[in-house]
Formats: C-alpha cells, structure tokens, sequence
C-alpha cells in the first residue's frame, strides 16, 4: 500500500507540473462588472440571491449608492440578538433552547411551549443503538468536524423516512439534529483524544434535565464538573452563533443543496463541510495560532510600537502563516462593530480577570486598536473596520478550558439550528434550483485522434 501510494503521489506531481496552466484564467476575463467573484459586488456588497425571514445582517446603510456605516445589528426573527443576550444574562438562565425554538418556528415559546421543546431536545441528544460504536469509535478522525460531517450523512441509514421533504418530516430532522450534534461532537472527541492523543476513553451520556451548554461542558471533562458562570458564558457564545442570514457560506451551503430536492442529512452535511473551512468556521483557531506567533515573536507585547511592527509583517507576509492576514479584524458586512463581538466584551472580561487571562485580552484589544488602521492604511479603506467574532471566540473558549480541536465544533453546534431553519425556508418558498453562471474562458479546438498526438 505504502509503495502505490508514493507511485500515486509521483504521478500526479508529475502531472501536475504540466495541468497547472490549465486551471489558470486571465484575469482580463474578470474585469467588468459580468462577473461577481465570490457573489460579490464591485463595492463588496453580496449578490442578492433570495429573501429570508430568519435573520438579518446589518452594519450599513446604502445611501446615494453609497455604504454609509452604522454600528452593527445581527437579528433573530426580528429580535436584536443583544437584546436576547442581556435578557438572560440578567436573569441568569440560558438561552440557547429558546433561541432554536424561535429560529425553527418563528416566534418566542411560551413557558410550556419551551418545557415541551426542551423533553424533545433531550430525547434527541441519545444516540441512536450501535451509532457511537459503528460510526465513531471504529473509525475515529483526527479532525472533529470530518467526524460530524461523516457522522451527520451517517444518520440518514438510521431514519426510516430520510428523503421524505414535508414540513413536518423536516422539522423532526431538525430538532433530532440539533439534539444529537452536541453528543456527536464530544464522542467523536473523546475517541479521537484516546487514539491519536493516547489518553484514557472516557464517554459520559448527556443528562435530560440539564441545559445544551451545561450538558456539552459535562460530556467533554473527564470528571463531569463545570461551574454555573463557565455554562452561561458558553451558552452565550451558543445563542451569537446560532444564525447569520442566509448568505453566510455555510447557510448557503446548505440552501444550495436544499434546492436540488436532497435530503436534509446531505444538505446539513454540506453546511458543516463549508463551516471547517478556514475562511469561515474555522477563523477562530486561526486567531489563536496569530496570537501565539505574536506572543513568541514580540517582546512586550503591550508596547504599541513592537505590536505595530510585528503586524505590519504579518500584512506583508514577512511573519505569521505568511497569509498576510490579520486574523480576526474586518467583516463582510460589519463595518462599525460587531454585535457578537462587543457581547464577548461585555460579558467576557470578568471570567477573564478572574482565570488569569487579563494580559491575553488586553492582548487581544490591542490587536484591534493597533492592527485596523494597518491594514486600512494597506488596504486604502475609506470606511470603518472593526474586530469580528473569531477574534474574541477562540480565547473564550480557552478561558473555559475547551481545546482547539472542539473551537469549530462548537460553531457547527450553534449554528445547526440556523441552518434547519434555512433549509425549511428553502424548501417551503423557493422552487427552482440554484444555479450561477460561470463565464467560459476556454479556447475551442479540434479533437485529436490519439496517434496524432504529442
């Protein structure tokens, strides 16, 4: 096996020192405004590709055709997310539940209509029988989010009506799919710590009576504990990632597939390929490893003028992952202020004075006041930058003591109900199949009999 595999690499380099010139384009065949690279407008704005009612993205006005910035806003159903966030701050309850509810059915449940969810969602968080030993522990990954990709497409041979696309079929699909993910995730952990990390398997099964965040912190440690304020923060951290309107590649993803007719467990599937992607979910890891290059490489880190430096050669891509990208700064949409972010800064920083985490988040505010007039400067940005969520993620995450590995999947955790709610939407009020164009570059030529060729 061993002596195909280093034939099989030989033969593609080979081939691929010849085909590179083939996946080349001109970038002529851009110009103009014809193409929308990215589905973006020439002024960065999305294509528009449909309407939706779950969420909404702002952080700009369009004025005289003009983007005029605005302090961020990030909507639930018409609900401002801060509002949600600080209404169960102040009581100290959690969230997360009630939120899934609001994104599937449209509307805030009632008490009872909550309770009744939350049974359903704890029935869901089981595993089906033999799921945990056939599909996760006998072929374990050492990437958690390949692992629930595979383990999600997995689920449509234990459902007896998988392709069935009534409301009601999805529905189901979907409040057992954001039960389940949660489970899926810290099993596929575990067996993926016992046999690539070589620590001792430990599998602990979710508690019907406790909260997504409370029973997640429980199910990752190995001996179940975790304090009432680490379960709130993460049940924050749940609820700002639960949605982001429909054009965020991974909600795209999954509307994408929806509209050719698929089945769900495919259609989520595609969403949490999209999510791993370093572009996308997967930022918030990225934040981290800039942050230890910083750390490693500047010598007081509280000094603006060495921070300054040492990113002005992550912008040239003399230092860092040579991406020169300031990880963590700048968004889509948000010009002003993220609202996720400032909700991490409002609610964050006590827990990291309180572990010993003060410097990495002075740190981290550093980063932004020093890094977004760089890369404004480099850039010759005319409107407002500001710092995203994955600047401030990873590091609470790491205050909680969760490791890189589970980063991204804990997105993918919150972010399932967000995409069940799309792919509902897709299906209920969108009939045609989506389809973009891609422009032809090629060059038409003649079919050359294999005898006559060089």
């Amino acid at each position: 096996m061993v002596s195909e595999k280093t034939e099989l690499n030989r033969y593609v380099e080979a081939l691929c020192a010849e085909v590179r010139s083939e996946y080349t384009i001109d970038p002529r065949y851009y110009e103009g405004s014809a193409v929308k690279q990215g589905l973006r407008n020439a002024d960065g704005t999305g294509v528009i590709a449909g309407v939706t009612r779950i969420g909404s993205v702002q952080g700009y006005l369009m004025r005289d055709m003009e983007k005029i910035p605005i302090p961020g806003e990030l909507f639930y159903r018409g609900i401002s997310v801060s509002e949600i966030v600080d209404s169960h701050a102040a009581t100290g309850t959690f969230g997360y539940e009630e939120v899934a509810y609001l994104l599937l059915f449209g509307k805030l449940p009632t008490a009872e209509q909550l309770e009744s969810f939350n049974r359903i969602l704890a029935a869901s968080r089981r595993l089906p029988d033999g799921f945990f030993e056939d599909m996760i522990l006998k072929a374990p990954s050492k990437n958690i989010m390949n692992k629930l990709e595979r383990s999600v497409l997995a689920m449509y041979s234990y459902d007896d009506c998988p392709d069935d696309t009534s409301l009601e079929n999805v529905m189901r699909q979907s409040i057992e799919l954001i039960g389940c993910f949660p489970t899926i995730v810290a099993d596929a952990y575990a067996v993926k710590r016992h046999v690539y990390d070589h620590h001792s398997l430990y599998v602990h099964n979710p508690k019907d009576h406790l909260s997504l965040a409370e029973n997640f912190l429980r199910m990752c440690r190995w001996d179940k504990s975790y304090t009432p304020e680490e379960a709130r923060l993460l049940d924050l951290m749940l609820i700002l990632h639960a949605e982001h309107g429909g054009g965020n590649n991974s909600a795209f993803a999954c509307r994408s597939l929806t509209s050719s007719g698929t089945d769900t467990y495919s259609a989520i599937a595609a969403a949490v390929g999209a999510l791993k992607g370093p572009l996308h979910g997967g930022a918030n890891a990225k934040v981290q490893e800039m942050m230890n290059y910083i750390r490693e490489n500047v010598s007081d880190p509280t000094d603006d003028g060495q921070l300054r430096d040492y990113l002005a050669k992550i912008l040239r891509r003399e230092a860092g992952d040579l991406s020169g990208k300031i990880y963590g700064l700048g968004h889509a949409v948000y010009t002003m202020s993220d609202p996720r972010a400032e909700a991490i800064r409002k609610y964050a920083r006590e827990m990291a004075d309180e572990r010993g985490f003060s410097g990495e988040f002075d740190l981290t505010e550093a980063v932004v006041r020093v890094g977004i007039p760089l890369v404004c400067e480099k850039t010759k940005r005319r409107i407002p930058m500001c710092a995203n969520v994955d600047l401030y993620s990873g590091l609470v995450y790491r205050m909680l003591g969760i490791p890189e590995d589970l980063f991204t999947p804990l997105f993918a955790i919150a972010r399932i109900a967000g995409w069940c709610a799309h792919r509902l939407e897709e299906l209920l009020t969108c009939k045609k199949i989506i389809r973009p164009a891609y422009r032809s570059s090629m060059e038409y030529t003649v079919f050359v009999p294999i005898e006559q060729r060089k």
